[in-house]
């Protein structure tokens, strides 16, 4: 990939858009360029990991493997994520993996000390950061929330409609269609559901025309009716925390 190909990578994303051709420069982001094969792990259950991993392109898998040896997926990433030690405390991962899934990706790594010193010179790139960091905290919330108040049906639902959401941030009611980058086993595992309870679902949402999910698309005709269907259940879950 070349250099020109690489920077115009990062710089559609919205935590780098707003800097500047010397800010860049300043940044040494060519440098912190990696890339790496399907399959492989950024890490696995490292005792020391004191880097910032941020996606510009592909999937990243991120989970632990438990006590029967089985690995359990906690949430599988994309580009203009970030990862690793994205709160930019020290060695807290806490037995985690991240692998390449799907395919290959391309990556921009930092150390936590490199980062903070850029973040201190650059308060607008601090502040997108921390929102960032806040919409991943609150989407790890919801998917708590998902999980212990709501139904398999709604689970999928939201995770479908989270989906759609990070395709088309700015469009809500339109006709999405992205990469599926999820098999039913791991959609599964994500919602807290098995693969035939998911399978079960999927087919009836394509029928009721909601959804038309492949091995290699994804593609929601209309948003507004999962964001209705879905709003149903998150409700329930207010109701719940009211009581």
């Amino acid at each position: 990939m070349s250099l020109e190909d690489r920077m115009l990578l990062i710089r559609k994303h919205n935590l780098w858009s707003e800097l500047s051709s010397e800010e860049y420069d300043e940044l040494n982001l060519v440098h912190r360029f990696m890339e790496a094969k399907k399959g492989e792990y950024i890490y696995f259950d490292p005792p020391l990991l004191n880097k910032l991993f941020f996606i510009k392109a592909g999937y990243i898998k991120l989970g632990y493997v438990n006590a029967e040896g089985e690995e359990v997926i906690r949430e599988i990433i994309r580009e203009g994520e970030i990862f690793g030690q994205f709160t930019l405390q020290r060695n807290n991962v806490n037995g985690e993996f991240a692998r390449v899934h799907k395919k290959d990706v391309s990556l921009c790594a930092f150390n936590i000390e490199d980062f903070e010193r850029i973040l201190a010179r650059k308060p607008k790139l601090a502040i997108r950061y921390t929102r960032q960091v806040g919409l991943k905290l609150r989407h790890a919330e919801n998917r708590l929330a998902n999980i212990l108040h709501r139904d398999v049906r709604a689970r999928l639902l939201g995770f479908i409609l989270h989906l759609a959401e990070q395709q088309a941030p700015n469009h809500q009611n339109c006709s999405v269609t992205m990469e599926n980058f999820l098999t039913h086993t791991e959609l599964a595992r994500m919602i807290g559901s098995t693969r035939q309870t998911v399978n079960a679902l999927l087919r009836e949402f394509s029928g009721l025309g909601l959804i038309h999910w492949s091995r290699q698309s994804l593609h929601i005709p209309d948003v507004k009716k999962i964001r209705i269907m879905a709003d149903v259940g998150q409700a329930t879950i207010a109701r719940i925390d009211h009581m």
